[in-house]
């Protein structure tokens, strides 16, 4: 039951196969099994029971409010909720209870998703490996799996391999089968890179397309509230409902179509695919490449012309994307000192010191790392040489993708990661600043541009690593839902990664497959 999709699900709701509040227990009961992932930070428990019952009785009467009713979700811990604590992983904003809902989420709930609870992260969304948090690190789910083990050699009790992040929380609760969708932010990559790592379909999509309304903010012209979900299908129905312009956020635009409804088939032969030759970086491993060289050959067979294009700033764009997001750090988290809401230092001895004591008590080593060049950058000695020039740097980056686009490229195919999940010994052996470098070196240009960009999980049968890895498609901007398409079209020629853990028995996997055929803390 828990290994379908929204999609199916909806189906066996309006069919009577299944309760919402049955659903939303096995949900729970999941949570409390795989606690070992520290994959939430909170879990609301009974507020999910209350908002399935009523879903149950929506069913009951006929009238379900959409295709996400009864849909038990779970939100990264950096989007506000209502009345639920929002830490953003962070001791800054312990005990922290906003008097709204983030825009995002109030839509779910609106259409009759069921919460969950939130999810881990980075501290403040800063990393790459979800190991930066001060409630502890994730653990991928994929750690866990038997081939994982197998061909590993290592024992996942005392090592285990990341999830990416900073969403890391989010993915692996999807991944792990808690919860069919969840909601990431993707400032840099932090959507994509755990979609890629734990094997779930991630989305970013165009920037504007979606509120950020209610997301705590880290760079505030490259965040996005980022789609985690097991097939595209349920991507693009979860984008459906999310999109729109709101009065809450200027940056918002007009979607170009009311809903995501993708076709059953499309005709990649009138396709043309780019393969930018900048994404050949150093550090590439050779199962990622070979995976990106097979699925462009799956393109290529169908008729789909496939060559290679430049994109000439990328080379600058890592470099450009810590200053500004520096930057804007600074100016975001100087909101945090104290005095209206989250940790209060004891120190009162000034008001200087208050706000001195307060931020070095509240934020982690990461944080205050991100602060410091951040206000250095936006010096008047500064800022032309610096942030300025960043500025300049991101609009020929930008530039870069508008001219392949407008030439007849449709869509470009690229890598998300270096390499798959590596272990969380290897990973945390170099500095934030250093991991955040390598693990977004694919990811943040897409940001830079405000593109939009769909993650493809790739099969775990042709990878040695038994671990997954995704590649991301790449589209001109309001393009969502033709990378879509070619994203599900995609999912039919290569099968997306299913989890196996070793407590699953096999009573579960046939009672989800014959309904197929028919059809922490805890609040």
């Amino acid at each position: 039951m828990l290994r379908l999709t929204i999609r199916e699900v909806s189906l066996a709701f309006r069919e009577g196969r299944i309760l919402p509040s049955e659903l939303c227990q096995k949900c729970l009961d999941r949570i409390k099994k795989t606690r070992y992932l520290n994959a939430y930070i909170t879990v609301t428990e009974e507020q999910a029971v209350a908002q399935a019952a009523a879903a149950d009785e929506r069913f009951r009467r006929g009238t379900p409010k959409g295709p996400l009713d009864g849909i038990p979700f779970a939100v990264k811990d950096n989007f506000c909720t209502e009345n639920t604590e929002t830490t953003c992983a962070s001791k800054m904003l312990k005990g922290y209870r906003p008097p709204f809902s983030a825009t995002v989420v109030q839509k779910l709930l609106d259409q009759g998703a069921v919460l969950l609870g939130k999810t881990n992260l980075d501290e403040f969304a800063m990393g790459s490996g979800s190991t930066d948090g001060a409630f502890g690190p994730v653990r991928n789910p994929w750690s866990y799996s038997t081939p994982y083990r197998d061909r590993s050699g290592l024992d996942p009790d005392s090592d285990w391999a990341i999830t990416g992040g900073s969403s890391g929380g989010s993915a692996a609760a999807v991944a792990s089968l808690s919860s069919f969708l969840a909601l990431g932010s993707d400032t840099g990559g932090s959507t994509r890179n755990p979609a890629a790592l734990c094997g779930v379909v991630g989305l970013k999509p165009t920037y504007g397309l979606v509120s950020r309304h209610g997301l705590i903010p880290l760079v505030n012209s490259m965040d996005v509230p980022g789609i985690m979900t097991r097939s595209v299908h349920d991507a693009a129905t979860v984008l459906g409902v999310l999109q729109g312009q709101d009065a809450k956020d200027s940056t918002t635009i007009r979607p170009p179509m009311e809903n995501f409804h993708l076709p059953d088939d499309i005709d990649v032969s009138k396709l043309r695919i780019g393969i930018p030759k900048e994404y050949h970086a150093p550090g590439l491993s050779q199962e990622i490449l070979s995976q990106w060289s097979r699925v462009a050959d799956i393109l290529e067979r169908a008729g789909a012309r496939v060559e290679a294009v430049s994109l000439p700033h990328t080379q600058h764009s890592i470099v450009c994307y810590h200053v500004l997001c520096a930057a804007e750090v600074a100016s975001n988290m100087a909101r945090f000192d104290g005095l209206q809401y989250g940790h209060r230092s004891a120190e009162d001895s000034s008001t200087d010191a208050l706000y001195a004591a307060t931020r070095h008590e509240g934020f982690n080593g990461v944080v205050r790392g991100r602060i410091l060049p951040g206000n250095y950058f936006l010096l008047k000695r500064s800022y032309q040489r610096y942030f300025l020039k960043a500025q300049q740097v991101r609009r020929l980056i930008a530039q870069d993708f508008a001219q392949v686009f407008s030439a007849g490229v449709d869509l470009l195919l690229t890598p998300t990661t270096l390499s798959h999940a590596p272990s969380h010994a290897h990973f945390i052996q170099e500095d934030n600043r250093t991991r955040s470098a390598q693990e977004d070196v694919f990811t943040q240009p897409v940001n830079m541009a405000g593109l939009p960009s769909p993650l493809c999980p790739l099969s775990l049968p042709a990878l040695r690593s038994a671990l997954p890895i995704g590649l991301q498609l790449i589209g001109a901007a309001l393009q969502d839902r033709k990378l879509l398409a070619v994203a599900g079209w995609l999912e039919r020629q290569v099968a997306f990664p299913r989890i196996q853990l070793p407590w699953d028995t096999e009573e579960e996997e046939e009672d989800g497959g014959g309904l197929v055929e028919r059809g922490q803390r805890v609040l």
